[in-house]
């Protein structure tokens, strides 16, 4: 019995200095060797330069020829020419563009671009136009130099017409959005979450720049700074009225309600005022299309007759 207890106790520590063993040098060589393996397989599947040679080949394309070559030719040269022009027309353009609810989609650059675009068309055109025909020198100069100034304004008066007519849309929607705030503000809700009942319900460019207010002030603008950026884009009279107003009131602590009552009174009888100036002007605009196209019309029913008679009786 004790034979067999001594031989089961050194066969145990001989299996227990085994694996002593193995676990301080075999093992950790084999953990080795197992990363060894696992990095070349990884490096194995990445794929290789000309791989990445190929695949970007693939890619450049697939993408179109404007993205790749024109888009990025127009962009240099348009930030090219405007480091060559003054800051003061950078800024100025980029308000003009603001005005015009365009500045999440062109960039000064861009408008820049078209500018420099139409007026080499506009170059272009008038020199394959007049450089063979029978003029003097002097006219062909000046025929390109006009040719080049209009093209190069073209954009700029569209730019202009979207302007007014942005504004026109405007001074329209506000007297509706003004009612509708003063009747959310007097039902008992806040200002910002009457302004937010108007934005999501609603549409239009003096909702779209109450909708970007909104933004600003949760991205941490004072109130009063946005408001005054609301005015500077929309460039109205009532708009810049209106913030003003709001303004006062939030500094003086007067009530909301009053406040935004008082100014849709004010607002919609201006637009009736505006409204009535239009229709005294109507007579005054009709004359032209009078004289022009329906004076002559009636003089031909009235005077031909008559005149046809009198001939032939002479």
């Amino acid at each position: 019995m004790m034979v067999a207890f001594f031989a089961m106790s050194v066969s145990l520590l001989i299996f227990l200095g085994l694996f002593g063993l193995i676990e301080k040098k075999i093992r950790p060589q084999s953990q080795i060797h197992q990363r060894i393996l696992s990095i070349q397989d990884h490096a194995n599947m990445q794929p290789s330069a000309s791989q990445k040679a190929v695949a970007k080949r693939k890619t450049l394309k697939d993408i179109p020829f404007a993205k790749r070559v024109v888009q990025p030719l127009r962009q240099s040269i348009a930030k090219s020419m405007t480091k060559l022009a003054p800051k003061e027309w950078y800024a100025v353009i980029a308000a003009r563009i603001s005005m015009a609810g365009k500045a999440k989609e062109w960039t000064v650059n861009e408008f820049v671009f078209s500018c420099l675009l139409g007026a080499g068309a506009m170059f272009g055109l008038i020199f394959m136009m007049t450089w063979n025909g029978h003029y003097a020198l002097v006219q062909k100069v000046m025929f390109l130099i006009l040719g080049s100034l209009l093209g190069g304004a073209m954009p700029v008066v569209f730019l202009n017409i979207m302007i007014q007519k942005r504004q026109a849309a405007i001074q329209h929607q506000l007297p509706e959005v003004l009612d509708l705030l003063c009747v959310s503000v007097q039902a008992g809700l806040s200002f910002d979450a009457s302004m937010r009942k108007i934005t999501d319900r609603m549409k239009g460019p003096f909702v779209e720049e109450c909708q970007r207010m909104q933004e600003d002030i949760r991205m941490g603008m004072v109130r009063r700074t946005a408001m005054h950026n609301v005015a500077s884009r929309c460039k109205v009279q009532d708009v810049s009225l209106f913030m003003t107003s709001l303004i006062q009131a939030e500094r003086l602590g007067t009530s909301m309600g009053k406040t935004l009552k008082n100014q849709a009174d004010n607002i919609r009888e201006r637009r009736r005022q505006y409204v009535k100036a239009e229709a005294m002007k109507a007579p005054v605009k009709i004359i032209f299309p009078l004289v022009m196209f329906i004076f002559p019309a009636l003089f031909v029913v009235a005077l031909v007759p008559s005149l046809l008679s009198l001939m032939k009786n002479l």
